[in-house]
């Protein structure tokens, strides 16, 4: 399946990191165009210097309008965006402004991205974005992180047919080894490893290489769309 991306302009929004990056590694491998984006350049500058030989990056930052304008106007048009810019989970029982600033990146980017995205989009392209089992399974004290999901989930299914015949599509991750966990102790994040490693039918947390493998597969399935596609190791049905 991976001829289906040859010569296609792949862009990544969040792909210094976790699942964007090993993303953008899988479809350069793949022999895409890769387009990564951050709203740092020194994020982008470290990535571009461990991904494979013509991968390009520039920053944006997802919450201004002008800059996405301007980014994907010069693009000369896309085949697949990705979003999977995210900052970190909020805090258990987080305050209101914490609870508003969880939606900002996390669902008004998105919004945002993909609405300016969407007319430079070519035919037979598609749209995958970033999402969560916390909301079909939550945790306790995670509320506010499961209606981020929760409207992520419905804003996925709506878009498909907004913008048919783009595919839109979600990739909804478990527990998976990212840099979004950094705000925990070493030892904190290796306990929850191995505790939900413990509880997980496959054994193990997941990677972000297993969750890339999913990006690249809803890219190229002509015939997805609307899909909430759950990869977790069994964590919703364990």
């Amino acid at each position: 399946m991976n001829s289906k991306l040859e010569g296609k302009k792949v862009v990544i929004l969040g792909g210094t990191s976790g699942f964007g990056f090993a993303t953008a590694r899988a479809a350069a491998n793949a022999s895409a165009q890769v387009v990564i984006a951050s709203r740092s350049q020194a994020n982008v500058d470290k990535a571009l210097a461990e991904l494979p030989s013509g991968v390009t990056g520039t920053t944006v930052d997802v919450l201004d309008e002008a800059s996405l304008e301007r980014f994907f106007a010069g693009l000369d048009g896309l085949d697949h965006l990705v979003v999977s810019a995210g900052d970190n989970i909020p805090a258990f029982n987080p305050t209101y402004q914490q609870a508003r600033q969880a939606f900002e990146v996390r669902f008004w980017g998105v919004y945002l991205s993909t609405k300016i995205a969407a007319p430079h989009i070519r035919p037979g392209g598609s749209i995958t974005l970033t999402n969560g089992i916390v909301a079909n399974r939550p945790w306790k004290g995670w509320s506010v992180t499961a209606a981020v999901a929760g409207a992520v989930e419905s804003f996925t299914r709506g878009l498909a047919l907004d913008l048919a015949p783009i595919r839109v599509n979600a990739v909804c991750a478990g527990v998976v080894k990212t840099p979004l966990w950094s705000s925990m102790t070493d030892a904190e994040r290796e306990n929850m490893y191995a505790d939900t490693a413990s509880r997980l039918p496959v054994g193990r947390v997941g990677e972000s290489e297993d969750i890339a493998e999913t990006y690249l597969y809803l890219m190229q399935s002509q015939f997805t769309t609307g899909q909430i596609v759950v990869i977790d190791g069994g964590a919703v049905i364990a």
